[in-house]
């Protein structure tokens, strides 16, 4: 099947999202071109508080890209160079990560160490998963005690396995590098250059009015607040628009985040990995497209968000619900891909 016309994707979108019960909001783009925007559903049940596109969203390991990109920042900067070892920086803490693990096996979800979060187990994404009370997790080195005692489960290099402990491991690695809080290490080196004003890692205790609360049922006011760290980490946490997504993918491809040959590296496909995808470093790509994605799943959040350079066209579905995002993307699926 020919894929759809730019402007046809839209309207495909929002049909789903209305068949679905979406709530979050639907963005397509093409270079500076708004081609469809629009919200859906409620940012915040308990007040009956409509979505809005400019809300914002909880997008889970989107985020991933962006501690890569931070990564890659250093890297331009020759503060470091991804055949390094991270064992001298990680010091006497984390003792089972392999003394031969380096940056690129983190970035690259190579490196076997042990998951903390391991996406292959059986269980709920409403489950209860951190073994440490959530409010604890407000700073990367808070995070040493859920990444400890976990033992290297394969050699570094041997195999791609998607490992959340591993951008969170980075998250410590940037912010000891750098003596800059990680979170503030990314707004400065990734979010400032590409003009999100609306992105961050806000609190989840203290949400401002216009972050859209994450829900863990399709109905009900329960919240994820108790299910995710007080504040996210090298793997999660951030807060977006979809607006600011559609900046981010311009900015990127501008080359005003990392230079040309660094974002090279992060999207070189590595990996044939899952669903005719393949994987570079911090991000996603497709199967048979030049396709550069960032998705993220979680208790009360789910959100992806695509880039075709060839054509400038940006693809953004977000949701506060944890599966929320998953049947508008099929519905692009089965219609022919933008």
């Amino acid at each position: 099947m020919p894929p759809l016309d730019p402007t046809a994707v839209g309207p495909v979108l929002h049909e789903s999202a209305l068949a679905s019960g979406l709530s979050g909001v639907v963005r397509v783009d093409r270079g500076d071109e708004t081609l469809f925007s629009h919200a859906y559903g409620l940012a915040d049940r308990a007040h009956g508080v409509a979505a809005t596109t400019d809300h914002r969203f909880g997008v889970a390991s989107v985020a991933k890209g962006f501690t890569a990109l931070a990564v890659g920042a250093l890297l331009d900067e020759g503060r470091l160079r991804l055949d390094d070892p991270v064992r001298p920086l990680l010091g006497d803490d984390l003792p089972l990560v392999d003394h031969r693990v380096t940056w690129d096996h983190l970035v690259s979800h190579t490196s076997g160490i042990g998951d903390y979060l391991d996406e292959s187990d059986d269980g709920d994404i409403t489950d209860h998963v951190l073994p440490v009370p959530v409010h604890l997790l407000d700073d990367a080195e808070a995070f040493l005690p859920v990444l400890d005692g976990r033992e290297q489960v394969s050699e570094p290099g041997a195999e791609f396995a998607y490992n959340n402990s591993g951008f969170v491991v980075l998250a410590l690695l940037l912010q000891r590098l750098t003596g800059t809080e990680f979170t503030e290490l990314v707004r400065q080196r990734v979010l400032e250059p590409a003009g999100m004003t609306a992105t961050g890692y806000p609190r989840g205790d203290e949400l401002p009015g216009d972050v859209a609360r994450g829900y863990l049922h399709e109905t009900g006011l329960r919240t994820n607040v108790l299910h995710l760290p007080v504040r996210g980490s090298g793997d999660g946490g951030l807060v977006t628009t979809a607006g600011d997504l559609a900046r981010f993918w311009r900015a990127l491809f501008a080359h005003r985040v990392v230079s040309a040959g660094t974002l090279a590296t992060l999207v070189e496909p590595l990996h044939e990995a899952e669903e005719d995808r393949r994987y570079g470093r911090g991000f996603w790509l497709g199967g048979d497209s030049d396709d550069v994605e960032l998705e993220g799943y979680d208790a009360g959040v789910s959100a992806l968000t695509r880039h075709s350079p060839g054509t400038g066209v940006t693809v953004t579905v977000v949701a506060n619900t944890s599966d929320g995002a998953w049947p508008v993307l099929r519905a692009l699926r089965d219609a022919g891909d933008a």
